[in-house]
């Protein structure tokens, strides 16, 4: 009887996990379904999508660290016979490897995961890549609002790790890094051939500990010791200021950027200001669903962004209604650090005439990719399954956005204390 009713327990607990796996792969991918109400939430056009199309909005995936868009594999092409066929080499090495290797036992897990990346790597794009759990976990979790390390947005996806951009307030600012700097070594070791998320991995660390970073600038090469603690990543920071213009800095695109924007400009706006200067400097980027939100409180109708995909369609995401700040005199400051989320926003108020660019050109993250955790294992895989494109139809990959206002931000301007873009975005909304 106690066998019986342990058996029942267990049919049970089965049952329900497999439906819970069911309802949340429900709620993942059943969100990508062209008539699925975060489509409408978004605001998608679905007139220039085609019937096979499918595109996701939801919080499970992203664009560079945030949510974004995919389209769901058409499996059918293969039968089950000729994937067997396709992967017969692969299982003949893996033979081989366990029969004839000097160093035995092979670390299987290892194995897989190997395989797993060079499978992604194959496909010859930078951002198409394997996450293990631990590069996983860490990805998510910088998003999320604090992490341990030194503070600064980076690409893993080039030969070395890029900095974007240090973040306001971080030990990466303290120490100098800048935008484009590359990290050529960790801890005097050389990082030449080491995958990105290795060295980011080796980058990040407990707080108060110390990592040397050896960086390359241009023809100049340097160490930075930099002492890791803990990071709150900035969301936004704003005020009204004496000549009457209010000013809102957005240092991210995570899941607070949007309710806290939205409280900047209920403040601002009670006070009458005669323009606004949004600052996405150094903003790495985000969720595309907060880039929409974002865009959506200066713009008040109209196509902010479209995807493309390989097969040449398009989805369109339009403005959503109720912005605060859709008709007062806007200028938005960009520099080499601003990137992904940020293009989108900066790139859509730019091609609608919404306001002025000021500053330099941007970082130039213009593709889209999904972030998806794999059921088998606490892991993920990164797919570049889209690009995406300004309301007129402009490409940013690796050219980045032009300001409509080209003003340089150098080092004795930092010295000094002066802000020569800031203040020719005040020159902009004041008229001189």
């Amino acid at each position: 009887m106690d066998n019986k009713f342990l058996k029942s327990c267990l049919l049970i607990l089965v049952a329900f996990v497999i439906f819970g796996a069911g309802f949340f792969s429900g709620t993942v991918f059943g969100s990508i379904l062209p008539n699925n109400p975060l489509r409408n939430m978004l605001g998608m056009n679905d007139a220039t999508a085609t019937p096979s199309e499918t595109n996701p909005a939801g919080p499970t995936v992203t664009v560079e660290g945030g949510t974004s868009a995919t389209q769901v594999p058409d499996y059918s092409q293969r039968s089950p016979a000729e994937l067997k066929e396709l992967f017969a080499p692969f299982w003949e090495s893996w033979d081989l490897l366990h029969k004839n290797f000097v160093d035995q036992p092979l670390d299987d897990t290892a194995l897989m995961r190997g395989a797993i990346s060079g499978m992604l790597a194959a496909t010859g794009d930078k951002h198409t890549s394997y996450m293990d759990p631990d590069q996983f976990k860490q990805a998510n979790t910088s998003m999320e609002g604090e992490y341990e390390g030194i503070g600064a947005w980076v690409d893993i996806t080039g030969e070395y790790v890029e900095i974007i951009s240090p973040m306001k307030g971080s030990p990466a600012e303290a120490a100098g890094l800048k935008a484009n700097d590359i990290v050529i070594a960790v801890n005097g070791v050389d990082m030449t051939g080491t995958p990105g998320d290795l060295v980011l991995k080796q980058i990040l660390g407990p707080a108060g500990e110390e990592v040397k970073l050896t960086i390359r600038r241009g023809e100049e090469t340097f160490d930075v010791s930099i002492i890791r603690q803990k990071i709150t990543i900035p969301v936004v920071d704003y005020e009204m200021r004496e000549d009457g213009i209010g000013y809102v800095a957005l240092y991210t695109f995570n899941d607070q950027a949007t309710q806290q924007l939205r409280n900047a400009l209920d403040d601002l706006m009670a006070q009458n200001p005669k323009g606004l200067i949004l600052d996405l400097r150094d903003n790495g980027g985000g969720y595309l669903v907060t880039a929409i939100e974002v865009v959506s409180e200066f713009v008040s109708k109209g196509v902010v962004m479209y995807e493309e995909y390989g097969d040449g369609t398009r989805d369109a995401y339009e403005a959503q209604r109720g912005g605060r700040a859709t008709e007062i005199p806007l200028v938005v400051l960009v520099n080499e650090g601003t990137a992904s989320a940020s293009e989108i926003t900066a790139g859509a108020i730019q091609d609608l005439g919404r306001g002025k660019l000021v500053g330099t050109v941007t970082y130039g993250k213009g593709s889209v990719q999904s972030w998806i955790s794999l059921k088998s294992e606490d892991s993920g895989v990164r797919i570049t399954i889209a690009r995406w494109l300004t309301p007129n139809g402009r490409q940013i990959s690796d050219v980045g956005l032009t300001p409509d206002v080209i003003v340089e931000y150098t080092q004795e301007d930092v010295d000094a204390g002066v802000d020569p873009q800031l203040n020719a975005a005040v020159d902009l909304l004041l008229g001189k």
